[in-house]
């Protein structure tokens, strides 16, 4: 069984990517993002109060990104391996993560990050928020907020995964299929 972090910054291309990795490695897919989408939508507690953290460009506190994490993960107890996308944010979440795969028996098989450059980020974000709707994509404060709170907050969750050789670099730049290809073979030699 492999769990695979899919880290790096908001535009990174982790969403885009992980349909791929789903489809070629058999993984269920763990979107931070398509979990909060999924809980505002149907209203429930925990996305109301994640909602008015995503609307200002603000990082979902971590106890409740961990609970709504953990009820899609025990939803899966015979799963081939895990993709998480857009979790661990913090170090806090990292360890929780850790921990809880760690009662299973569990662990985390890699990190790998998407490295791309700030000004690619931000285009990248105003040209889906054009076609998406999402008010975060289309406002450059609100961008420009989530990428000063990435390399705050979220930027150090790397190093965790660093210290124990966990982390793989990746370049985010070139086409959807050359990072693809670069993701893939990262994968298949774990």
């Amino acid at each position: 069984m492999k769990n695979i972090i899919l880290f790096g910054p908001p535009g990174a291309g982790k969403g885009t990517q992980s349909e791929f990795l789903v489809e070629e490695f058999g993984f269920v897919h763990l979107s931070t993002g398509d979990i909060f989408r999924y809980n505002i939508s149907n209203q429930t507690e925990l996305g109301i109060l994640a909602k008015k953290f995503m609307d200002e460009g603000r990082l979902v506190p971590d106890s409740v990104t961990i609970d709504m994490l953990s009820l899609e993960l025990l939803k899966y107890p015979n799963s081939e391996g895990f993709l998480f996308d857009g979790f661990p944010r913090t170090k806090d979440q990292a360890n929780a993560l850790d921990s809880f795969l760690g009662e299973r028996n569990l662990e985390i098989t890699a990190m790998i990050g998407l490295e791309v450059p700030d000004e690619d980020l931000r285009l990248r974000l105003l040209e889906r928020g054009k076609v998406s709707g999402r008010p975060d994509d289309a406002n450059i404060e609100v961008i420009q907020k989530r990428l000063d709170t990435y390399y705050n907050e979220t930027a150090v969750v790397k190093n965790h995964y660093e210290e124990v050789g966990k982390y793989i670099s990746i370049n985010g730049l070139g086409t959807i299929e050359q990072i693809s290809i670069a993701l893939k073979s990262e994968i298949g030699h774990l």
